[in-house]
């Protein structure tokens, strides 16, 4: 994963994508006990609109001989899914994405409110688990997650997922 996070690092400073950061399973094992995931999620911000968003990634990734498997890039051979930010809290979770460090590679990372704020909004029953376990075992700050939650209407989600999950 270090060498996948130096090419990532690369596009952005070439300018194939304007920013990014970790999401999914990966971004939860910066605050949680880890999970089971098998991509490097990331979330990124294009450096031009435009229909087809994938396409630099894609052609950058052809240009240095990253070959592909399903939805992701093999970037030396470990799977990427590059996810263009599809909506605002995407948008705003890469703009406000901490920096971590990886072994020797410092990294963009989806910050742990937004990444429970994503699950709560993205409403699978695995990501509604990654909410209870991040508010359980990460370090959050609750005042962050409840503007967020607020801006992007979705305080009333995350009262019923407690309220569930206090009730089982």
């Amino acid at each position: 994963m270090e060498k996948a996070l130096q090419v990532i690092e690369e596009m952005t400073r070439q300018g194939v994508i304007k920013a990014y950061a970790i999401g999914g399973g990966i971004a939860a094992t910066y605050y949680i006990e880890p999970v089971l995931t098998y991509d490097l999620d990331i979330f990124f911000i294009p450096a031009k609109e435009g229909l087809d968003v994938l396409a630099p990634i894609y052609d950058y990734s052809r240009e240095r001989g990253f070959g592909t498997h399903a939805e992701s890039i093999l970037i030396e051979g470990f799977p990427v899914q590059f996810i263009p930010a599809y909506n605002d809290l995407v948008r705003q979770a890469v703009e406000n994405a901490a920096t971590l460090k990886y072994r020797d590679v410092e990294a963009k990372v989806v910050t742990a409110e937004y990444l429970a704020a994503i699950s709560l909004q993205t409403g699978r029953a695995k990501d509604r688990e990654r909410v209870i376990r991040l508010l359980d075992e990460a370090v959050i700050n609750r005042a962050v997650l409840g503007r967020i939650l607020e801006s992007f209407g979705l305080a009333d989600k995350l009262k019923k997922l407690e309220k569930q999950f206090h009730e089982e």
